[in-house]
């Protein structure tokens, strides 16, 4: 049976260090003290616009790599999108490698310096 990605999503992002989840805006947002590293997107919100798909921090410059290389898997979202963050669709067959990678991203970009260097310690 297929696992289901919204699960596989919070399991990722709240594997890293004080990581919590708080439902804001009707979607589970994922955070490190109180700020949002992920979000999920439902299909069936405006947030999602009919595709389940999940928002991390990200810098401007990655954004535009990731879309550019694969604009059917990468996304610039609502709100969120000129800041830099990245939508990545998670209803078709999603590269879970490079989200992995993504939100270990969005993890390091608001995490504080010592909860980043527990991620360099295990590594």
């Amino acid at each position: 049976m297929k696992r289901d990605p919204t699960e596989r999503l919070r399991a990722l992002c709240l594997s890293l260090p004080e990581a919590h989840e708080v439902e804001a805006w009707g979607e589970p947002t994922f955070r490190v003290r109180n700020k949002i590293f992920a979000m999920h997107a439902s299909a069936a919100t405006h947030h999602g616009g009919g595709r389940t798909s999940v928002w991390c921090k990200a810098k401007p410059v990655t954004q535009d790599m990731m879309i550019r290389a694969e604009p059917n898997r990468y996304y610039s979202p609502p709100y969120v999108g000129p800041k830099g963050w990245v939508g990545v669709w998670l209803d078709k067959s999603p590269d879970w490698n490079a989200l992995e990678g993504l939100v270990l991203d969005a993890y390091r970009l608001t995490a504080p310096r010592r909860l980043v260097a527990l991620l360099d310690d295990d590594a």
